[in-house]
């Protein structure tokens, strides 16, 4: 399979290919192309966080120890002096970052659930729902926020299914099929719970209206 240098590294320039496009379409302004090309290169290394003691494990429970962090700073201030409150912070860095990290390692395997295109199509809807409603985004940008990460995602579970075909020995590896797939089959009870997530996250979606308006832009745009 393709490392995590690999995988950071194409979705990366997937993500600078996607931002520069919608750019020069005038779809956002530069400081939000680079927020584009970073949430694509975020969702190359998504799939990965599954994989226990992986880099890309580390470094997304890091990514998501932070925004916890100032989230309880600011909701818990109010309550707390300022010496309790630096212990709650850090309380809330090493649970997300170290707890939950172990905890999500322990209850998950690689290159199941979270390798499929259901797994994609959750954190699409996920990130384009937090930045519609949690950072108060126009629609237009949730939804394209939640693009990038799909585009990453896709990129992953591409490169994943290509690096399990041995081209000099003209052979499968037993690798193939396991990245690419619809969700996870031989977990069941985890592939249902990850669809019960998605569909309750559908009321919390920016408007649809908007994401076939920015297909269309996109599909014209490609023509």
């Amino acid at each position: 399979m393709a490392n995590f240098r690999t995988h950071i590294t194409l979705a990366a320039t997937g993500g600078a290919l996607l931002a520069y496009t919608g750019f020069k379409a005038q779809w956002w302004p530069p400081e939000q192309a680079l927020v584009v090309c970073v949430l694509t290169a975020f969702g190359g290394i998504l799939p990965d966080i599954d994989a226990d003691h992986s880099r890309s494990n580390r470094l997304i429970f890091t990514l998501l120890a932070v925004p916890a962090l100032v989230m309880g700073a600011v909701l818990l201030q109010r309550w707390l002096s300022p010496a309790a409150l630096l212990l709650a912070c850090a309380g809330l860095y090493v649970g997300v970052r170290y707890v939950c990290g172990a905890l999500f390692s322990r209850l998950t395997v690689h290159r199941g659930g979270w390798h499929s295109l259901l797994a994609a199509v959750l954190c699409t809807l996920l990130s384009s729902a937090l930045s519609f409603h949690w950072l108060a985004q126009p629609a237009w940008l949730a939804w394209s926020h939640g693009m990038a990460v799909l585009l990453g995602f896709l990129i992953h579970l591409l490169l994943d299914e290509i690096y399990s075909v041995d081209l000099e020995g003209g052979r499968l590896k037993r690798s193939f099929g396991t990245a690419l797939k619809l969700a996870d089959v031989r977990r069941p009870a985890s592939s249902l719970l990850m669809l019960i997530v998605t569909v309750t996250l559908v009321p919390w979606l920016p408007p649809w209206s908007v994401l076939g308006s920015l297909l269309a832009q996109g599909a014209g745009l490609w023509r």
